[in-house]
């Protein structure tokens, strides 16, 4: 998986990541705090992955003597090959990380072959 991609309008922020791979799928973890699930778009677009987290401003009485917790979208994207299958991935949000998970396509998949005799 290749990171990259277009960047949208306004100010946005790379989310921290991590990716694996497990048993016939790859695993791909975005840090987003701040995020409800309704305000995440994940999608695919030809060879790319792309997600998208909106993060709310808060609305708040008074003025800020300091604010180090911007306010903002995060996005990213991953170029994913031929190996991913497109019907299969499914998208968690638990305790401000996504999770992603692109299952690989059944003919890529490792598997025992039988020796007969």
């Amino acid at each position: 998986m290749e990171t990259g991609g277009k960047a949208r309008e306004g100010r946005c922020v790379s989310p921290m990541s991590r990716i694996r791979e497990e048993e016939g799928k790859v695993v791909v973890q975005l840090e987003v705090p701040g995020v409800k699930k309704d305000d995440v778009n994940v999608s695919i677009e030809d060879d790319q992955l792309q997600i998208f987290a909106a993060r709310q401003d808060e609305t708040v009485e008074g003025n800020y003597l300091i604010r180090e917790r911007n306010c903002g979208s995060y996005e990213k994207y991953f170029t994913i090959d031929k190996t991913i299958d497109r019907n299969s991935i499914n998208a968690t949000m638990e305790n401000g990380v996504l999770t992603i998970t692109l299952q690989f396509r059944e003919e890529v998949k490792p598997r025992k072959i039988e020796v007969k005799g």
